[in-house]
């Protein structure tokens, strides 16, 4: 790992994934909120986004549909019973 940024509070190294890890000054990991904060301020990351709420799919009448598609059908049955007398 290569240090990139070093304090009295803590370390930031940048590993082969370029990701980063954050050591304080007792060494041990910081984690969570406060890495990413640490790494704000540093600007090495950019702020998360909020992921965007998935639209809510609309409600569908199957009533209405069920009632057009039988229409046609009983037409057609009539006019075959009109061809055949």
């Amino acid at each position: 790992m290569k240090v990139v940024a070093r304090t009295d509070e803590y370390t930031i190294y940048q590993k082969r994934s370029e990701r980063y890890a954050v050591q304080d000054s007792g060494k041990g990991w910081v984690n969570g909120d406060a890495k990413v904060a640490i790494l704000l301020q540093h600007k090495l990351i950019e702020a998360p986004q909020p992921k965007a709420p998935e639209p809510e799919p609309e409600p569908e009448a199957p009533a209405a549909e069920e009632a057009s598609a039988e229409a046609p059908a009983d037409e057609t049955s009539g006019e075959e019973a009109e061809k055949s007398e």
